[in-house]
């Protein structure tokens, strides 16, 4: 029987969240079979099997986070399928959405400790857990030796101890998947931009009804991108070097029942109306789904939050390093203007733009903001 630990997914990230299995214990399973599908800090994996047989054994549930090495499953091979299987095995990797899946297992350095005194025998208990599940004990306040280890030979994983912790703390939530990539993204904005928003406002007055304002904020970033591309632009403070790009690839801020999500649309100044409309439908499909590959979350060179579909209308919106710059949109409101000297009511939209002020200057920021306003005042084509 042949144990199948979480490989390495790439990207040197260290864990994953299960988000479904498709098989159970009893099932038999062939080489690449997609068997569970986790989530990582980059995008959400369909994991094969590195051999075909009979499941013997499952470890961890839907939600559960766990690292690399942890035990996946136990495999028996049944002796008709090992000769295919060899075969097989040379011609090709098993592969996932983010590249390809070593088939070897991670050697997983296993810490043997004993808790108690030797003078007391009856408190004597030899204690196999993973060195991380150690650190993660003491941080949650875990006793080590209250728990019975789901990994082989009862060792003590990631998800042991968790699922305790959860027990322990009623209504304490350990944050996964998105909301758990946000911790770090936010974190790494808030040490290393020097954030600084404008606001300004947009007058809605020659839209036609029923606009899609999505289509239209996102055209009009990629005209101000264009007209001012210091905004469209990646920075990095250790080399002091910055790259304007001239091509626009606008992340799009998806909130979701499983967090912040941001896809996106490359080559954005490519696409029209209905385009845009069709690429967003399909985007907020799958991550609802949670069917949405790494692919699709890289690269963007500028960002649009449209929060104000849900609430709010000035922002400060967190700038994502390498960018140098987010739009964000608030709620729509109505202004009291005069035209032709006779008062009149005037929808306008609030627009919150961040930027870092290290790579662009002040000038810059209020030039982009000034062609965003131009192009979503411009009435309908």
């Amino acid at each position: 029987m042949k144990s199948f630990l979480l490989p390495d997914l790439g990207e040197g990230l260290a864990e994953s969240e299960i988000v479904e299995w498709h098989v159970n214990v009893g099932d038999t399973v062939e080489l690449d079979q997609v068997v569970l599908t986790v989530e990582t800090a980059k995008a959400v994996v369909e994991v094969p099997a590195p051999y075909s047989g009979v499941v013997m054994s499952r470890h961890g549930e839907a939600g559960d986070v766990i690292n690399i090495g942890s035990l996946l499953l136990e495999i028996e091979e049944q002796p008709e399928l090992v000769g295919s299987q060899t075969s097989q095995a040379k011609q090709k990797d098993a592969a996932t959405v983010v590249g390809n899946v070593p088939q070897t297992t991670h050697q997983v350095n296993v810490d043997d400790f004993w808790v108690g005194s030797t003078h007391n025998p009856s408190s004597d208990a030899l204690i196999t857990a993973l060195p991380s599940a150690r650190l993660l004990a003491k941080k949650l306040g875990v006793e080590l030796k209250t728990i019975e280890g789901s990994g082989p030979n009862g060792m003590i994983t990631d998800s042991d101890i968790y699922s305790e912790a959860s027990k322990q703390s009623p209504g304490t939530e350990v944050l996964k998947g998105a909301r758990r990539t946000m911790v770090s993204t936010m974190s790494e904005s808030h040490h290393q931009v020097a954030a600084v928003t404008i606001t300004e406002e947009a007058s809605l007055a020659d839209w036609q009804p029923n606009e899609d304002i999505s289509g239209r904020l996102i055209k009009a970033v990629v005209y101000a991108c264009q007209q001012e591309p210091a905004m469209n632009a990646w920075f990095d403070a250790e080399t002091m070097t910055r790259c304007v790009h001239s091509r626009v690839n606008i992340g799009i801020a998806v909130d979701s029942s499983h967090g912040l999500y941001v896809p996106v649309l490359k080559n954005a100044d490519q696409h029209q109306g209905d385009q845009i409309r069709q690429w967003l439908n399909q985007t907020v499909d799958g991550i609802r789904a949670r069917k949405i590959g790494r692919e699709s979350l890289q690269n963007a060179t500028i960002t649009v939050s449209n929060f104000g579909a849900i609430a709010g209308i000035f922002a400060t919106p967190v700038v994502s390093p390498p960018q140098v710059a987010i739009v964000g949109a608030g709620r729509i409101i109505e202004r009291m203007v005069m035209r032709n000297d006779i008062p009149a009511a005037v929808k306008v939209m609030p627009l919150s733009i961040t930027f870092d002020h290290r790579a662009c200057t002040g000038g810059e920021a209020a030039r982009f903001s000034k062609k965003l306003v131009e192009h979503l005042q411009k009435p309908s084509a």
